[in-house]
C-alpha cells in the first residue's frame, strides 16, 4: 500500500477531473497589437481543420487587412448577433449559435472585449468560459497589457491604463502560446500601416509602441507563459504524484527560527528571489519546543514573518514534531527548487538528540541547492548562552518520585507470586504514565530512578547499589534503556497529538468564526461578531474603526468597555487605512502606539480597521498564530465586502425605482400639457385673426414657443431614459440645420444680431436631422437666455484635420469656475439672475442627443466674455464614414 505522502493530492485530482468535462482552451499570447496572434490562431485552426476537426469562427476581427481575410475565408463563420445600442446596431459574437451548432473547436478573436450592454455576459472572456463549460475547445488572442495583475504594472511605464481586463483565473489549466515579435519589427509594421492607420501610427510611436515599453511588455508576456507552464506542472505532479521539483521555474524557501539572524536569512532569500524573479516563501516550523520559548522568542519570530511578508513572501507557520520534519514535508510540498537556511552554533549533545538541520537538507532531497548562511555573533552569541537542558515543572519530580515509591510498594508484596522477573515490568508502568503526563525529560528521569529503585530494593544484595549477579546488572540497564525508548515515544506522540488538536481547534474556531459571519445581515452585528471572535482566539483586546465623517471612529470593541485611543493610535490607524498596511506596535510604522492595527482590504478598497493589544501591553501578534490573524482577517474584510456589496445593490435598486418614476412623472407632464397648451395656442391665434394690432401678441407667441420647447425637451428626455432613441442618419449641410433652427426660434431672435461664420464648403456631416435640430435649437436657446438682452450669438463652423467642428457663442457672464462638464447635468442652472425661465433639460438634451450620435460636445469660457458650446463631428461622421457609437 502506497504511503500518504505518495498518493495523488485529492485536490489536484477534483480540479483534473473537472477539466475533464469541460472544453480546452488555448490562449495566443502577446506582448503588444500587430504582433499577429490573430494570424497565428487562424493558421494553426486551419491545420486542426485540415486534420478533420470541425472548427469554425465564432469571431475574428480582421481590420480590413486582406491576408487575415483570406485567412477567414476556408472556416464555416458563424453570424454575428446585431445588438441595438443608443440607436446604433453594433454586432457581437453570437453565443447562443455557436453553442446551438457546438463545434469541437470555436475560434474567438479579442479575449478581453467587453460585450455591447444588453448581451448574456459584459465580457467576452466570460461567453468563452460558458463554450468550455459545454465543452468545446476555444483558442483565443490575448495581450499582456490585458491581464489584471498587471494592469497597474503595464500603466506605470506605458502611462495607458487598459479598463478591459481579463482575471488571472483564466489561465488556470489553460494552453498558452505566446506569439513573439522583436520591438524592431513591430515598430517597423507600425511604421508601414499593418498595426494602425498612418496617422494614429505616429501618434503611437511616441507613446505606447515606443521600443522601452514594447521591450518590457514582451519580457511580461513570457514570464506569465512561463509562470502558467510551471503552475501547469505542479498541478500535473500533484496528480500523479511524482516525486521531484521538475523546476519549470525556480522557488524559493527560507525557514526561519527563533534564534537572533533570522531577519538575515529573510533579505538573502529576497535578494535571491530577486535575482532569479521566482516566488518565495518564509517557513517557521512550529515544534513542541516552542511552547518553552520566551517573549524574545516570540518576539523575534513574528517580526521576521512581517519582515518577510513586507518584503513581498508569503509566509507560513507548519506545526511539526521536528524541524527536520516538518521542513521536508514543506520543502516537498511546495517543490522548492532552492532553500536559505541558517546554521547556528549548537552543542554536540544537542545535534545528537534534535539533529542537523543542515546535513539533513543536504541528504533529503535530488535537485534542492541549499544556500547556508552562517552564523551571526548574536546568534553564536545566544546558542552558547542557552541551558543545556530545561527539565520542567520541580512539582512533576513529586510526582515522579510518589510514583516510584508506589511502584516499589506493589513489587514488594506482589514478588512472592510473581518473582523478581515479573517486577522490573512494574517498573515499567511509572515511566509510561510520566512521559505521557511530563514529557521527554521527566520521562528519563523517572527512568533512571525506576532502575536504581529496582536495584537497590530488589536486585541482591538488597538495600545496596551493589549487583552481585551480572545478569541482574544487564537487566537493570535494559529496564534503563527500555525506559529511555519508551518516554522518547511517549513524548514524540504526544507532541504529535498536541499539535494535531490544536490545528483541530484552529480549523474548527475558523469554521464557526465564518458561519457567524454568514448569519449576520447588518453592519452592527458583523462588527460585533468580528470583534468578539478575534479576541477570543487570540486572547487580545480588539477595537474594530470605519471611517464616517471622514473620521474613523470605533463602532466595535472586545471585551466591551470605554477604550480610548491616543493620537498616536488613531494616526496609525489612519495610516493603515489610507496606505492599507499594518501600522501601530510592533510593525514598522508608528511603533510607539499601544494598538497594532490591520486594515480590512478587498478589491472594493479598505473597509474597516482593526486594532488589536494585550493587556500586558506586549506585542499581540505571536509568531504561532500570525497565519491564524491573517485568515481571521481575511474573512472579516470578506464580510465587509458582501454587506458593501448589498448596500450597493439596494441602492442601484431604488436608484432604478427612483429613475422609472421619474421617467413616468417626466411622460406624465409632457404629454398631459400638450393639449392645453395646444388650446393657447390656437386662442392666441384667433385674437390675433381679430385683433392683429394687439401690442402683446409677440410676447404671447414667444412664451408659447418657450413653453413648447420646454414639453418637446421632457418628451426627449424620457426617450433618452428610456433608451429609446432610433437613428436615422443621412449627410446633412450645417448651414441649412443652422438656418432651420435660427427660422424657428425667429421670435427669440427679434431684435438680436446672429454672426454667422459657417464657410459654404464645410463638409456634410452624417447626423439624424431631427436630433441634430434639437440640439441646434437647444443651444441657440441657451445663448439667448444668457447672452443679455442685445448680446451677439455668434454661430462658427470649422474643419480640423480630424473633425468638424461647430460652435455657438454668447456675450453673457459665462459659465461658472469648475462647471464646465457638469452644466450638462440634467436640471443643472447657470449663474442665478441671468437664466430667464431656464428649466436646466436643454443643455442635458444636447449632450443625451450627441453622444447618441456620436457627436462630441464640450462647454467653456470664452476669453474675454460668454460661454461657447461646440459639437465636434469626428473624422468617421464625415462623408464616407459610416455612423459610429
Amino acid at each position: 500500500m502506497p504511503d500518504a505522502e505518495s498518493r495523488p493530492s485529492p485536490e489536484a485530482l477534483l480540479r483534473a477531473a473537472k477539466r475533464e468535462q469541460r472544453g480546452r482552451l488555448k490562449i495566443f499570447l502577446g506582448a503588444a497589437p500587430g504582433v499577429g496572434k490573430t494570424f497565428e490562431m487562424l493558421r494553426e485552426g486551419a491545420e486542426r481543420l485540415r486534420g478533420g476537426v470541425d472548427v469554425v469562427v465564432a469571431v475574428v476581427e480582421t481590420h480590413g487587412r486582406a491576408e487575415t481575410e483570406m485567412l477567414v475565408a476556408p472556416f464555416e463563420v458563424i453570424a454575428r448577433r446585431t445588438l441595438s445600442y443608443r440607436g446604433h446596431g453594433l454586432e457581437e459574437m453570437d453565443l447562443d449559435a455557436v453553442l446551438t451548432r457546438r463545434p469541437q473547436l470555436a475560434l474567438v478573436d479579442e479575449f478581453a472585449h467587453t460585450n455591447v450592454e444588453g448581451s448574456r455576459h459584459p465580457k467576452r472572456w466570460q461567453d468563452v468560459m460558458e463554450l468550455l463549460d459545454a465543452g468545446i475547445d476555444v483558442y483565443t488572442t490575448l495581450n499582456v497589457q490585458h491581464v489584471e495583475s498587471l494592469n497597474d504594472v503595464v500603466a506605470s511605464f506605458t502611462k495607458v491604463r487598459v479598463r478591459e481586463t481579463v482575471p488571472d483565473s483564466v489561465f488556470d489549466g489553460a494552453e498558452i502560446e505566446v506569439v513573439d515579435l522583436p520591438p524592431d519589427e513591430l515598430i517597423d509594421r507600425l511604421k508601414e500601416g499593418k498595426v494602425y492607420i498612418p496617422a494614429e501610427a505616429s501618434r503611437a510611436l511616441g507613446h505606447f509602441f515606443s521600443k522601452p515599453n514594447l521591450s518590457a511588455l514582451r519580457e511580461m508576456a513570457l514570464r506569465r507563459a512561463a509562470l502558467s507552464v510551471d503552475q501547469a506542472l505542479l498541478e500535473h505532479l500533484d496528480a500523479s504524484a511524482l516525486p521531484g521539483t521538475f523546476a519549470g521555474g525556480e522557488r524559493v524557501l527560507v525557514a526561519i527560527s527563533e534564534l537572533p539572524g533570522s531577519d538575515a536569512l529573510v533579505r538573502a532569500a529576497k535578494r535571491l528571489a530577486d535575482a532569479l524573479r521566482a516566488p518565495w516563501q518564509a517557513v517557521y516550523i512550529e515544534t513542541p519546543r516552542a511552547e518553552q520559548f520566551g517573549e524574545d522568542e516570540k518576539r523575534r519570530i513574528a517580526d521576521t514573518l512581517r519582515l518577510a511578508s513586507s518584503l513581498g513572501a508569503t509566509i507560513a507557520t507548519v506545526p511539526a514534531a521536528s524541524v527536520i520534519e516538518g521542513l521536508s514535508i514543506h520543502v516537498e510540498g511546495m517543490r522548492a527548487t532552492q532553500l536559505v537556511i541558517g546554521k547556528s552554533v549548537r552543542s554536540w549533545w544537542f545535534e545528537l538528540r534534535h539533529g542537523s538541520v543542515v546535513g539533513a537538507m543536504l541528504r533529503a532531497r535530488d535537485g534542492l541547492a541549499v544556500h547556508v548562511i552562517p552564523a551571526t555573533e548574536a546568534s553564536t552569541a545566544r546558542a552558547a548562552r542557552a541551558p543545556a537542558a530545561r527539565w520542567g515543572d520541580p512539582a512533576a519530580y513529586a510526582t515522579i518520585g510518589a510514583l516510584i515509591a508506589a511502584t516499589t510498594l506493589v513489587g514488594k508484596l506482589v514478588e512472592p507470586w510473581i518473582g523478581l522477573g515479573g517486577v522490573d515490568l512494574l517498573f515499567l508502568l511509572p515511566v509510561i504514565v510520566a512521559s505521557g503526563r511530563f514529557g521527554l525529560r521527566p520521562g528519563l528521569a523517572t527512568g533512571l530512578l525506576a532502575g536504581l529503585a529496582y536495584n537497590f530494593f530488589f536486585l541482591p544484595p538488597i538495600y545496596t547499589f551493589t549487583i552481585a549477579d551480572p545478569q541482574s546488572l544487564l537487566t537493570m540497564f535494559v529496564l534503563i534503556g527500555i525506559a529511555a525508548f519508551t518516554a522518547n515515544l511517549a513524548a514524540k506522540l504526544k507532541a504529535r497529538a498536541t499539535l494535531g488538536a490544536r490545528g483541530a481547534q484552529e480549523n474548527a474556531a475558523i469554521a464557526a468564526f465564518g458561519q457567524a459571519l454568514a448569519r449576520a445581515s447588518n453592519w452592527e452585528t458583523t462588527s460585533r461578531i468580528i470583534c468578539d471572535e478575534v479576541s477570543r482566539l487570540l486572547g487580545v483586546n480588539v477595537v474594530l474603526l470605519n471611517r464616517r465623517d471622514h473620521e474613523l471612529t470605533i463602532v466595535a470593541q472586545s471585551p466591551n468597555g470605554g477604550v480610548e485611543l491616543g493620537s498616536v493610535n488613531i494616526a496609525a490607524a489612519d495610516w493603515s487605512w489610507d496606505r492599507g498596511e499594518p501600522a501601530g506596535m510592533g510593525t514598522g510604522t508608528l511603533n510607539a502606539a499601544d494598538w497594532q492595527f490591520h486594515p480590512l482590504k478587498t478589491a472594493l478598497g479598505v473597509l474597516a480597521v482593526i486594532g488589536i493589544a494585550r493587556a500586558d501591553g506586549r506585542d499581540p501578534v505571536r509568531a504561532d498564530r500570525a497565519v491564524l490573524l491573517q485568515t481571521l482577517l481575511g474573512q472579516a474584510a470578506l464580510a465587509h465586502e458582501r454587506l458593501k456589496l448589498e448596500d450597493e445593490v439596494r441602492e442601484v435598486s431604488l436608484l432604478k425605482e427612483r429613475d422609472r418614476l421619474r421617467a413616468a412623472l417626466l411622460s406624465s407632464i409632457g404629454h398631459d400639457l400638450r393639449t392645453p397648451l395646444t388650446s393657447v395656442a390656437t386662442a392666441i391665434e384667433a385674437i390675433a385673426f381679430e385683433h392683429p394690432e394687439a401690442p402683446t401678441l409677440p410676447i404671447a407667441r414667444m412664451e408659447v414657443a418657450r413653453l413648447r420647447r420646454f414639453l418637446d425637451n421632457l418628451v426627449d428626455m424620457v426617450r433618452i431614459d428610456g433608451g429609446a432613441l432610433e437613428l436615422r442618419p443621412e449627410p446633412i449641410d450645417l448651414t441649412d440645420a443652422i438656418g432651420g433652427a435660427v427660422h424657428d426660434l425667429k421670435d427669440l431672435f427679434r431684435g438680436r444680431h446672429i454672426d454667422l461664420r459657417v464657410p459654404a464648403n464645410l463638409p456634410f456631416v452624417t447626423a439624424d436631422p431631427t436630433l441634430l435640430h434639437h440640439i441646434l435649437i437647444n443651444l441657440l436657446a441657451n445663448a439667448a437666455q444668457h447672452g443679455g438682452e442685445a448680446g451677439t450669438i455668434t454661430i462658427e463652423g470649422t474643419r480640423t484635420p480630424d473633425a468638424v467642428e461647430l460652435s455657438v457663442r454668447d456675450e453673457g457672464p459665462g459659465l461658472d469656475e469648475g462647471q464646465e462638464a457638469l452644466i450638462f447635468e440634467t436640471f443643472a442652472q447657470g449663474r442665478g439672475g441671468d437664466r430667464h425661465g431656464g428649466s436646466g433639460l436643454g443643455l442635458a438634451i444636447v449632450r443625451g442627443f450627441a453622444t447618441a450620435m456620436g457627436v462630441d460636445v464640450q462647454a467653456r469660457n470664452h476669453p474675454t466674455n460668454g460661454a461657447i458650446f461646440t459639437l465636434r463631428f469626428p473624422k468617421q461622421l464625415l462623408p464616407g464614414s459610416t455612423l459610429q457609437a
